[in-house]
């Protein structure tokens, strides 16, 4: 069995709303894990727009051929 990397960490100084921060820690959250996990979302959600993005032209084309001549091998799909 493979043992799982831990990534490094950084410490940090974040400012955060002082009434959420204390509802927070009231609730027992682990603020560090919790910016960590919704940043790590936050920026893989911003890399697939950024690439949607980047890519637009090249979707664009490649769906209107589709479109028009169909899918790349589709006489030898099985499905």
């Amino acid at each position: 069995m493979r043992a799982l990397v831990k990534p490094p960490k950084k410490a940090t100084n974040i400012t955060l709303s002082a009434e959420v921060l204390a509802e927070a820690k009231a609730m027992g959250i682990n603020i560090s894990q919790a910016c960590d996990q919704f940043l790590r979302e936050l920026v893989s959600s911003e890399r697939g727009r950024r690439w949607q993005e980047d890519h637009v032209e090249f979707v664009a084309a490649y769906n209107k051929t589709v479109a028009t001549e169909g899918l790349p091998l589709e006489q030898w799909r099985s499905f």
